[in-house]
């Protein structure tokens, strides 16, 4: 009996020490999201998945706990993206077929490979502005159950068009295949459709809702900027997401279909091309977020000159609107415009987000602010800068770090050598 209470207290004792075992990170530089400086040696404590305390100096850990020496790097808040496209990769003219080849199944698996590709690329949060069949509804509840590996995933599920309209899945079809879509395919005509529309994807199990203000680049159709729905339409699928407690993120390229969305209460614009002084001005006055996609625009206008890359319709809109979005992202940042950070991934590679931090300082903005956009930034606009944005105690442990100084040289984002999410380590 004794030798069985004192196995049963040995196994108490290792259960408590291993409950109470806490992981202690080192880091060279530190740089909270908060300010536009670095610290140097501070030390993080995460008790499981939370920051318990944050000190300066390097802290010893105890025997118990598990130390990541971060001391020749600079620790950052994990990166927030909020306009990818997880389910799909730009590849050329065989893109435009996929939609007759592949189905669900083939998205979902496309979805978690590229899901993968953007963690280790440091971005602990997405936003997912469109699917082909809910596909990354399912994966956010894989990844949240941890039978899958990505990032948080805030999907929009399918977007929502009007006919014709830039996510109209019908586009480019012959009439006599075209298939018979409505509100649950996301394609609305009048107030009434909108709000059934915005319902379905809360029955589908949408985080936000996400609409096609105006006509866009690769869509097959003619305008890349001519708006798409009516404000009455826009305001009914506000006011509906608002019910559900959903925000609405907004493709818009020409300048009167984004003022019809922001006059309407939207959150955020994403591309906003031909933004001009009357949208920046109503952006400020709403508080509308930008997402700029700048990455988006270079890949299109750089793709615009290979012969036969996109079809006929699409390389005049990819040839004029591309080039332009990066400078209207400048002045939208030196007017005051909220900005978050966002990419449009899966127009380019997913991966190799990180690469519009440096489009984003070339156009003006200082390195410390182009990295807070997909921190607090991109946080706050979720509704979620309680939990995540900023390294503080209290908030969810995600952490990226790199070799170098990134307010010195902003490429060294793009390799990234650290990532914990959610307190647990998925590259190091």
């Amino acid at each position: 009996m004794k030798k069985k209470i004192a196995i049963l207290a040995a196994s108490l004792w290792t259960l408590s020490t291993s409950t109470l075992a806490d992981t202690v990170i080192h880091a060279g530089q530190f740089f909270a999201g908060t300010g536009d400086t670095l610290q140097s040696k501070m030390t993080l404590v995460i008790k499981d998945n939370k920051i318990a305390s944050i000190s300066k100096g390097f802290k010893a850990a105890s025997a118990q706990d598990t130390l990541i020496d971060l001391s020749d790097s600079t620790v950052m808040p994990g990166l927030m993206d909020m306009h990818v496209h997880l389910s799909s990769q730009h590849g050329g003219p065989q893109t435009y077929l996929e939609r007759y080849t592949l189905n669900e199944a083939d998205y979902a698996l496309q979805a978690a490979n590229y899901a993968q590709k953007t963690l280790l690329a440091g971005f602990t949060t997405v936003r997912n502005l469109g699917d082909s069949y809910n596909e990354t509804v399912a994966l956010r509840n894989a990844i949240n159950k941890g039978v899958a590996a990505g990032p948080r995933i805030y999907t929009a599920a399918k977007s929502i068009a009007t006919t014709g309209g830039h996510a109209d899945p019908a586009n480019g079809m012959a009439t006599t295949i075209q298939p018979d879509v409505g509100p649950r395919q996301g394609v609305i005509n009048g107030t009434a459709q909108a709000r059934e529309a915005v319902r379905q994807r809360y029955k589908d199990g949408a985080d936000v809702i996400k609409i096609t203000a105006t006509g866009g680049v690769l869509s097959v159709a003619k305008s890349g900027q001519n708006p798409q729905f009516m404000e009455d339409e826009v305001s009914a699928i506000v006011a509906t997401a608002n019910d559900y407690g959903m925000t609405v993120a907004v493709h818009a390229h020409g300048e009167e279909g984004m003022k019809r969305a922001i006059r309407a209460g939207v959150i955020s614009i994403e591309h906003g091309t031909y933004m001009d002084k009357e949208a920046i001005a109503l952006m400020k006055e709403h508080g509308t977020y930008y997402v700029p996609t700048i990455m988006a625009g270079k890949f299109v206008a750089e793709k615009a000159k290979i012969e036969g890359y996109f079809p006929a319709l699409v390389r005049p809109k990819a040839a004029a609107i591309g080039p332009l979005i990066q400078d209207t992202f400048g002045r939208a940042y030196k007017a005051g415009v909220n900005i978050a950070f966002g990419t449009d991934s899966g127009v380019s590679a997913h991966g190799d987000n990180a690469r519009e931090f440096g489009y984003m300082v070339e156009a003006g903005m200082p390195p410390a602010k182009a990295l807070q956009s997909a921190m607090l930034n991109a946080a706050k606009m979720l509704k979620i800068d309680d939990q995540l944005g900023s390294l503080e105690s209290g908030k969810l442990a995600d952490i990226v770090a790199v070799k170098g100084n990134p307010l010195e040289d902003i490429s060294v984002m793009n390799r990234i050598t650290f990532v914990m999410k959610d307190g647990a380590v998925v590259k190091q």
